[in-house]
């Protein structure tokens, strides 16, 4: 098959679509980026703001590994690109019975913090944590390659790791092995919030997010998180491909059922495939028409259970906070009464919420002798009809009042500049379906197979990288989804994907 020429449009310069373009021009395709915002990253993407500068989304970075293969396979090193800085403490929890939790990679300290919780449960966290990289060994392959239909479900390599998945389980459920003491399985599984879902709700599988933080550490990017996609950005100009911005992507082109090009305001671009970066719900139902689409129509996409979304404070403010940690989580005193009243789609009255202070860390972030505070709550989505028009303001109060207590600083006095976000505001500013900021639910019937596929099951040449596909949000299985896609299309295309490029995905039809 004839390739050289071979054209690959991406739309969407988030994470995934730009780690797809980096391996699919490795690859030897000729790639264009489209993008409508006026700067890369999508949810990664950051704003500056009276000299202060905020990540939109993402405020830490987990298991570099995936990127700085991808990077690798480029011929450029992400380290050299972008300053990654391991944090530890990784971050404090303060719950609100008094317990603090510093969260460290340092076993030792780990089992300490834990026995001033709970000394009965103390021995268990190396035991924990053991079978935990036992259970992400397991699962990483499974994570690794695609999930084209049932029978990729019976894989040898799924049927290894199924013992260790425990489905029947919950998170919080298969914590309790380990941990009675119940603030001990919050600071081991608070981090199902990365996905958008309850530890009371989210299968087992997910209790190996802790350990990808204990086991290969959380970073902070010197400039923010969106110092990752610029650094992408950057080599994808060295590259050759091109990206436009303030460009996107109206409509997608098919004869027939087949993908030949995309429509955007300026003209349309044709192409041998197109790999789509976007919030799936929203973006899916704007470029290809529902009457192409048979599996995943409008109707099924709204019948979808979708993640929590979040209320978001910025706050530029004078003098930095030296005795607040980098990350701290404040956990609310009636935890799963928070988690309902978030399932209900409603903004939590006690809310758990979530501080950045990066000016111990990072200076760049902001003027000299003032630092940023970033505070995410997490929230009902837009399903609950919460009026966030008449509750922001007050919520504002609420939450401020919370940061002050909690932080033992009187907040408003120091705020220098401000912006907030509403759920109604990731909908209408961002483009997020119902404002669901982790996009699909990561509940057993929308996980694998049942989630939307790399290669688009609804129509020829369109492949997916994103949160919404497989195998799920987060920014390192977002790269998987992106490294997935791209052999995918590249394979089908007929480019030379060689021997150990990485990753070499298996991508065999028979799932099909």
């Amino acid at each position: 098959m004839q390739t050289e020429g071979r054209h690959v449009v991406v739309v969407g310069a988030g994470p995934g679509g730009l780690a797809s373009a980096m391996l699919l021009r490795a690859a030897g395709a000729r790639v264009t980026v489209v993008e409508r915002s006026d700067r890369v990253g999508g949810r990664t993407a950051s704003f500056t703001q009276d000299g202060f500068t905020f990540d939109y989304g993402p405020t830490f970075y987990l298991y570099p590994q995936v990127l700085r293969e991808i990077f690798a396979a480029c011929g450029r090193s992400l380290d050299a690109e972008v300053d990654l800085r391991r944090l530890d403490p990784m971050y404090r929890l303060q719950f609100d019975d008094g317990n603090t939790f510093d969260a460290t990679p340092d076993i030792e300290r780990l089992t300490a913090e834990a026995a001033r919780i709970s000394p009965a449960d103390a021995p268990n966290v190396r035991r924990y944590l053991t079978e935990n990289t036992a259970k992400f060994d397991a699962f990483r392959p499974i994570l690794q390659r695609p999930f084209l239909g049932m029978r990729d479900l019976v894989r040898m390599d799924m049927m290894r790791a199924l013992p260790l998945f425990r489905p029947w389980l919950t998170v919080d459920q298969d914590l309790k092995r380990w941990f009675r003491h119940p603030d001990l399985r919050l600071a081991f599984s608070f981090q199902s919030k990365y996905l958008g879902m309850s530890p009371f709700k989210c299968p087992s599988l997910f209790t190996i997010v802790a350990h990808v933080e204990y086991g290969f550490g959380v970073y902070h990017p010197i400039g923010g998180c969106n110092a990752i996609p610029r650094a992408m950005a950057r080599v994808l100009d060295d590259m050759g491909v091109d990206i436009r911005l303030n460009e996107g992507a109206e409509r997608i082109e098919f004869e027939g059922r087949r993908a030949k090009a995309v429509r955007t305001a300026h003209g349309t671009i044709e192409a041998d495939a197109v790999v789509v970066n976007g919030d799936f719900a929203s973006t899916i139902r704007k470029l290809i028409p529902d009457r192409l689409r048979r599996r995943w129509t409008d109707s099924r996409i709204d019948a979808k259970k979708y993640s929590c979304s979040t209320f978001m404070l910025y706050l530029g403010i004078e003098g930095v906070l030296k005795d607040l940690s980098h990350h701290t989580i404040y956990l609310s005193k009636d935890y799963l009464e928070n988690i309902r009243e978030i399932d209900a789609g409603l903004a939590p009255k006690e809310p758990t919420f979530y501080v950045q202070n990066a000016g111990v860390t990072d200076p760049t972030l902001a003027p000299e002798g003032h630092s940023t505070l970033y505070v995410l709550v997490p929230t009902g989505n837009l399903s609950g009809e919460e009026d966030w028009e008449t509750l922001a303001p007050l919520y504002r109060e609420k939450i401020l009042d919370r940061l002050s207590r909690l932080s033992g600083h009187d907040i408003r006095p120091r705020i220098r500049t401000e912006r907030m976000l509403t759920p109604a505001d990731w909908e209408a500013q961002m483009g997020i379906f119902r404002g669901a900021t982790f996009n699909l639910a990561h509940n057993l019937g929308q996980m694998l197979h049942r989630r939307p596929r790399n290669r688009f099951e609804d129509v020829d040449g369109v492949y997916l990288t994103g949160g919404g596909t497989h195998p799920g949000s987060g920014l390192p299985t977002i790269f998987e989804s992106a490294r997935i896609a791209s052999k995918l299309a590249a394979r089908d295309i007929g480019l030379d994907w060689p021997d150990g490029f990485i990753p070499d995905l298996d991508v065999r039809e028979a799932a099909e």
